[in-house]
């Protein structure tokens, strides 16, 4: 088979399992305020430092693809990530949970995004928003499929040991993955692939740059919302009067949306190019989070959720092919890697505070508000983006 096809195929599988086995943990909110009696603010604490730890290795995740290859990464870490999983049908305090949230889970989370992407981009020069795209649909379609499996396998077989058949598998389909995905080696003539990889900024020449400190800001500015929502959202929902099984749609409804949105704006990437592309899926965005304020009922709840899905995939796309733009294939599991730390850190803040918001004010619409400045402010600045690359600037 080609091997291009192959290891878009390892990201797809690496974006599948990771992304939805952590959308499914919304699902636990609830469980864990009745189990444990655990506030929401201290539950999506986890979250945000299992987010914040993502960051910080994310990194170094992008310097290991760089140096060694993403094969060795991802096996290492999906097997890590599928322990985390498992551990915590164990857990019995909030230290536990923090501890496990922090590694096995962050370590997973560092790598899955930075890896396979970075993987992508080095195999595909003319179709690299397309390729994004289609690995990134691997995350919707994980983002559709687990949170009605794991509420079927809560209800049925409960919580613990959900959780350990979700790490089994999990760590299974990894692996598998894994082994799908390589660099281009000296037998990858197409398209001059090796020298395509080597062209670029290294990292220290990318740091004197005014965009890259853009893109982390932008980075920022929107990834709070995006690891905020498949937090609260199923909370939300239920707030709203959904029974738990309807409140798991409205995950799979992101996750539906998501497709389109990564297939879409992937498209969009190579027609239009990546800062128009940005520029529509924030402005999207905000109008998503304005909706959020005023939806009232269950119909206008799905469909404000359905809008929220389209950027929530469409943004996961753009980045990637963003900073391949400015700054060559180089370094970029680096680069990429450094953008995606400072989205890290909004994803640590958005969430907890999220939590606190709702526990103070018994509202979500307040964060909701506050979610949609940012993401103004990430709009703007992605207007104020050059229009061409920074390479040889």
């Amino acid at each position: 088979m080609n091997p291009r096809t192959l290891v878009v195929a390892g990201a797809f599988a690496t974006q599948f399992t990771v992304i939805g086995a952590l959308f499914s943990l919304g699902l636990y909110v609830k469980v864990f305020e009745v189990e444990f009696g655990w506030s929401r603010t201290m539950i999506s604490g986890a979250n945000a430092l299992a987010f914040l730890m993502m960051g910080i290795l994310a990194v170094g995740m992008g310097r290991l693809s760089d140096r060694f290859g993403p094969r060795r990464v991802l096996i290492v870490t999906g097997i890590l990530f599928g322990i985390g999983l498992a551990a915590l049908s164990q857990i019995s305090a909030p230290w536990h949970f923090y501890a496990i949230m922090a590694t096995f889970i962050a370590i997973g989370l560092g790598a899955h995004d930075v890896v396979t992407l970075s993987t992508i981009a080095r195999w595909f020069d003319k179709r690299r928003g397309l390729m994004t795209a289609v690995a990134k649909v691997g995350t919707a379609s994980g983002q559709m499929a687990f949170p009605l499996i794991v509420a079927v396998m809560i209800a049925s077989i409960g919580w613990r040991e959900t959780f350990v058949y979700l790490g089994v598998v999990a760590a299974v389909i990894l692996i598998f993955g894994a082994m799908l995905m390589r660099n281009p080696g000296p037998d990858d003539v197409a398209a001059n692939l090796q020298a395509h990889a080597a062209a670029g900024m290294d990292f220290t020449q990318a740091r004197k740059s005014r965009t890259l400190w853009m893109l982390c800001i932008i980075q920022f500015s929107f990834f709070c919302t995006l690891m905020t929502m498949p937090m609260h959202l199923a909370a939300h929902g239920m707030d709203m009067g959904l029974s738990a099984a309807k409140a798991a749609t409205l995950l799979s409804i992101v996750g539906g949306g998501s497709v389109a949105g990564r297939l879409v704006v992937g498209v969009l990437v190579d027609k239009i190019g990546c800062r128009n592309a940005l520029s529509i899926c924030l402005l999207l965005l905000v109008l998503a989070l304005g909706g959020y304020t005023l939806a009232a009922g269950t119909i206008s709840l799905f469909a404000v959720t359905l809008l929220y899905g389209f950027t929530h995939g469409a943004l996961f796309v753009v980045i990637s092919p963003t900073v391949a733009h400015f700054f060559g294939m180089k370094a970029h599991g680096q680069i990429f890697g450094t953008v995606l730390f400072f989205g890290t850190l909004g994803s640590a803040i958005g969430p907890i505070a999220t939590g606190a918001t709702f526990d103070i004010l018994g509202s979500y619409s307040p964060a909701f508000i506050v979610l949609g400045g940012f993401a103004i402010l990430a709009l703007i600045l992605a207007r104020a983006l050059p229009k061409t690359s920074q390479i040889g600037a």
